[in-house]
């Protein structure tokens, strides 16, 4: 049987995609971890628009009214 590679997800290398790889789908313990690292701080996010819920009466730039 062929083992299936696939590009690192990390490094884009070739990965064996096999139960001996313990890294997969990664190609090296290193690029698991990296790949951790980002997870755990945080550095993977969805970009998403704010929501006027998302903001407090302090972050709203409200002009004092003018007196003609």
């Amino acid at each position: 049987m062929t083992k299936r590679e696939i590009p690192c997800p990390q490094c884009g290398k070739p990965s064996i995609f096999a139960p001996e790889n313990k890294s997969r789908p990664f190609c090296s313990e290193r690029c698991r971890l990296i790949d951790l690292g980002e997870w755990a701080s945080e550095g993977y996010q969805i970009p998403v628009e704010a929501d006027i819920d998302d903001f407090s009466s302090a972050d709203i730039d409200i002009p004092s009214p003018t007196r003609h």
